[in-house]
């Protein structure tokens, strides 16, 4: 949620702001609402103090043995004029609240301008992509070659884009998590969180999900509970409602969670086996930092996820998103891809976000710098460290071999318990 005191004195930035990103939001219906807000305040203010005038004087008169009946009456007559006044502020700061759940978060100053993914820019690119002597395969023919992999009988049970590892698939899967969650915890110094996989509607909208991407998501009418799209959910709001002591800044946790996303987009050849999925695993990481230092926070939290795929040998390259290809709650972000030599192109594993103060704001998360100082709302960050459904496409196609078979990266060697993937019958 943006600072409606920014919005009142800044409101062509922000409407600046919500153009480059090509969200929606009626900056004018905040501001009017806003200024009837205010001046209701100001009325009701005006009138309790008249009120307790006229209880005075209904005191003083009293005392003087004369009639009060004319003062007691206007005096009636404020409190019900308050009464109404304050219903008619109820309904104008839910009306104010509805518009600015509505704004989306702006645009970080250094972050290019552009309408869609064609105005990312590249910033780096590291390892090389290989190059093969023999026609290789893509993920889907080398997962049904190999036995690891079983997307027919996953739509059988669940329906399209809920995928089965089976064998020594789903042993390299668990080694993926494993490796990303001790990488974190033991060299990068988050601290591990295993998290619910269902939250409530404070949550979802605390990190900006609710209301815009309602439909987006799963949703357990009965408990009134929402499926996780991400670890970002629960492990951010475990703060909400906080205030949190200067010592405590900056909080880094990593967490493993599955993730399902409803709205997976239209099916064919471009979303075929991990390119699009309804339910997929990843490790999460999250930062909740000083507002000073956020930027710098975001370009570690960036270096850290990118750690994975070099450990593991995979050519990636970092994306730099423009304004328009920002998500709703991000004032910046970078994509991490991987390259996918069956594709022949850059498939997104990882998105690491700054959302400044936009997601503290809605969770009403705070910290204080000093006992007596006034509470401030932290910047909060995440990344994906990363998601493995992209990353297991980047990791069968760049290891397989001329025999048919996939060579286990030597940092997973030590999880899996095997150093190749070949049939097992």
């Amino acid at each position: 949620m943006l600072d409606l005191k920014f919005i009142r004195e800044n409101p062509s930035l922000v409407k600046e702001g919500i153009k480059n990103k090509g969200e929606m939001g009626d900056v004018d219906a905040i501001l009017d609402l806003d200024e009837k807000r205010r001046q209701i305040i100001q009325k009701v203010e005006a009138l309790k103090h008249e009120r307790n005038d006229l209880s005075q004087q209904v005191s003083i008169l009293k005392k003087e043995g004369k009639s009060a009946d004319t003062v007691i009456q206007r005096t009636r007559d404020i409190s019900q004029s308050i009464k109404d006044q304050d219903e008619e502020l109820k309904n104008l700061e839910i009306s104010l609240k509805n518009e600015l759940d509505r704004l989306p978060n702006l645009p970080h100053s250094s972050v290019p301008v552009g309408k869609d993914a064609t105005g990312n820019v590249v910033i780096r690119a590291w390892g090389k992509i290989p190059e093969f002597d023999f026609e290789i395969s893509n993920h889907l023919e080398i997962g049904e070659r190999l036995d690891i992999l079983d997307f027919p009988r996953g739509s059988k049970i669940s329906g399209r884009g809920f995928p089965v590892y089976k064998g020594q698939g789903a042993k390299l899967e668990r080694a993926l998590i494993n490796l990303m969650l001790d990488t974190q915890s033991n060299e990068h110094g988050y601290k591990e969180i295993f998290p619910p996989f269902l939250v409530n509607r404070d949550s979802m909208y605390g990190t900006g999900q609710l209301p815009k991407l309602q439909e987006d998501m799963y949703f357990c009418e009965l408990d009134d509970l929402f499926l996780i799209p991400t670890a970002e959910v629960p492990i951010t709001n475990l703060h909400r409602d906080e205030i949190l002591a200067i010592e405590k800044l900056p909080l880094k946790y990593c967490g493993y969670t599955a993730c399902f996303r409803r709205e997976a987009g239209s099916w064919g050849k471009e979303t075929r086996g991990f390119l699009r999925v309804h339910q997929f695993n990843k490790v999460e990481l999250v930062k909740i930092v000083f507002p000073e230092t956020s930027y710098q926070e975001l370009e570690t939290l960036l270096k850290d996820a990118s750690r994975i795929l070099e450990l593991l040998g995979i050519p990636y390259r970092v994306v730099e998103l423009c304004t328009g290809d920002l998500s709703f709650g991000a004032a910046k972000c970078y994509d991490i891809e991987v390259w996918s030599p069956a594709e022949k192109r850059w498939l997104e594993a990882s998105s690491c976000s700054n959302f400044e103060d936009f997601q503290a704001r809605r969770m009403n998360l705070r910290f204080r710098r000093s006992t007596t100082s006034k509470p401030e709302f932290p910047h909060t960050l995440n990344g994906s460290g990363v998601a493995t459904s992209r990353l297991m496409v980047a990791l069968l196609e760049n290891y397989q071999t001329d025999e048919g078979s996939v060579m286990v990266p030597d940092v997973l060697r030590r999880y899996t318990g095997f150093n190749l993937i070949k049939r097992e019958d």
